[in-house]
């Protein structure tokens, strides 16, 4: 009966109900909202800052096999990447790179087979993908 006195004293109070229709109205408003927020933009920048990094590496490598000439690369990413949480570690989390989906590799070159041979070789081992996921052209 004492908490029924107290809860009906505190909602006769003005004051104490509108603050709370305040912030019942708030929360509500805020979850509305996010509904319209886009949280995945950072795995996104994750991912174009992985490919722009490995597209770099690739290039450097690839533009120093014989035959090669002027080239220039294409990733894309089959996903962006994840944060995967531990158990039982110093370290909470660990983070797992974006997976390759396919490369286009365009070159001087790509007209002699052993110049595609050899850069085909490159990719696949240097980015561990089949050979079906990589494509090699003039």
């Amino acid at each position: 009966m004492l908490q029924g006195k107290k809860l009906t004293k505190w909602l006769s109070d003005k004051r104490i109900v509108k603050i709370a229709v305040i912030i019942g109205t708030a929360a509500v408003l805020l979850i509305g909202l996010s509904s319209f927020i886009d949280f995945s933009g950072s795995e996104k920048d994750n991912s174009d800052r992985y490919a722009a990094k490995t597209e770099a590496h690739l290039l450097e490598i690839i533009s120093q096999i014989s035959g090669v000439g002027e080239a220039k690369i294409f990733l894309t990413m089959d996903n962006g990447g994840e944060n995967v949480y531990l158990k039982n570690t110093d370290t909470k989390t660990k983070s797992i790179e974006p997976k390759v989906r396919g490369v286009v590799v365009v070159c001087d070159g790509g007209d002699d087979p052993l110049v595609v041979a050899r850069v085909m070789d490159a990719v696949t081992k240097s980015l561990n993908i089949g050979s079906d996921k990589v494509c090699i052209t003039k």
